[in-house]
């Protein structure tokens, strides 16, 4: 990712996090959001991805509410929102159009930013794959 790429995906972040819910403001106080360009490839060998096509958009690191007991009553979570797989998602910068419709543009990696922080949050609060699905969060 040049600089120039980062630092306009970084101003869509800043834009996306103002128009946020307060509520969710709140939440990204007790769980950081990092930006990276990408994970790194000892990450990925942890996470057990081998596939270089295989995109990663985001990852919450720490235990899940729903997990936490008087034993683990503490864990230092951590959002992590990977820069190029939010792109690659969307379908790059650029808008185009296929068979399917359009793909791609600003406002695609807008909403592609959005879904991925309410994910990454939704598994701090134990939601699975399956209940972001229904949410609307894949």
């Amino acid at each position: 990712m040049t600089r120039s790429e980062r630092e306009r995906f970084d101003r869509l972040f800043e834009e996306v996090l103002a128009s946020l819910p307060e509520g969710v403001h709140a939440l990204i106080e007790e769980v950081p959001l990092v930006l990276e360009d990408r994970p790194s490839r000892q990450l990925l060998r942890e996470l057990g991805i081998e596939d270089d096509d295989e995109i990663l958009c985001g990852l919450h690191t720490g235990v899940p509410l729903t997990d936490r007991s008087v034993e683990r009553p503490d864990a230092s979570d951590v959002v992590q929102i990977f820069r190029e797989g939010v792109v690659d998602m969307a379908g790059g910068w650029e808008e185009e159009e296929d068979d399917e419709g359009p793909f791609g543009g600003v406002e695609r990696i807008r909403e592609e930013i959005r879904i991925t922080i309410l994910h990454e949050l939704g598994h701090h609060f134990g939601l699975g794959e399956d209940d972001l699905d229904r949410l609307g969060y894949a």
